[in-house]
């Protein structure tokens, strides 16, 4: 999933900011995947360096999302209304929330779901098999360090042609002056939630926003970093291993 933030309204919530910090994980040195499985028990959260992925997709990507959010709403609604894939605008999922963004939401197994566009198709394909790749190689280390037989029990899932992978981009528009009593004080962009999946591979550009609960119920803040992807325990993995 990739985050395109302008920001104008912080969620009021109770934030943790003084004595924890996001794990850091190095790919490339040789202690990763004890890391990776020690941040997976403490905080089902980390942030990965040294990717592998060239900034040059991951710049490209972010651009062409962003000429795509920023085209008359008249250009994206022929990639909507979602069903459940496509455009939405602030209705997310079919249970009536609503969060003050846009959204993109793609089958990665159907170009037909791309918006009509055939650069942005082919940056997304480029970008989302190279992101599956690092999840690949994370999953793998997970398994290896946890003395799971099969190495690739957890990747495989990923790998498969019948994976529910998707790739999702979330745009934050400006959000309108919030004053106090008007009945708005609540507006957020994607509110409080679990990911259902295996893994999330989450990227943000440097607007800050994101934020992850912690053990004892208190809320901490991830400081963005537009280089580093982060990864996200779902709940599927969550019970299966950790």
């Amino acid at each position: 999933m990739v985050a395109l933030s302008k920001p104008t309204l912080i969620q009021e919530l109770f934030v943790n900011t003084l004595t924890t910090q996001i794990p850091v994980i190095d790919l490339s040195k040789a202690d990763s995947k004890q890391l990776i499985v020690k941040a997976c028990e403490d905080f089902g959260f980390f942030k990965v360096v040294n990717h592998g992925i060239p900034l040059k997709l991951i710049d490209k990507l972010e651009s062409e999302a962003a000429k795509f959010f920023d085209s008359p709403e008249s250009v994206k609604a022929q990639a909507g209304p979602p069903d459940p894939f496509g455009y939405g605008n602030k209705n997310i999922g079919r249970n009536g929330d609503v969060g003050w963004l846009e959204y993109l939401l793609l089958d990665v197994k159907r170009h037909s779901t791309h918006p009509q566009n055939l650069n942005f198709q082919c940056v997304v394909d480029d970008y989302v098999r190279a992101v599956k790749k690092m999840a690949c190689e994370i999953l793998e280390m997970m398994a290896d360090e946890l003395k799971i037989e099969a190495r690739n029990v957890f990747s495989k899932l990923l790998m498969d042609e019948e994976s529910d992978s998707v790739f999702r981009v979330n745009y934050y528009p400006p959000c309108p002056e919030v004053k106090e009593n008007d009945g708005n004080g609540n507006l957020i962009g994607f509110g409080e939630h679990t990911d259902p999946q295996i893994i999330s591979v989450l990227r943000s550009d440097n607007t800050s926003g994101l934020q992850i609960s912690l053990k004892d119920a208190s809320w901490l803040s991830v400081p963005p970093d537009s280089q580093s992807f982060f990864i996200n325990v779902g709940d599927s993995l969550q019970t299966q291993a950790f």
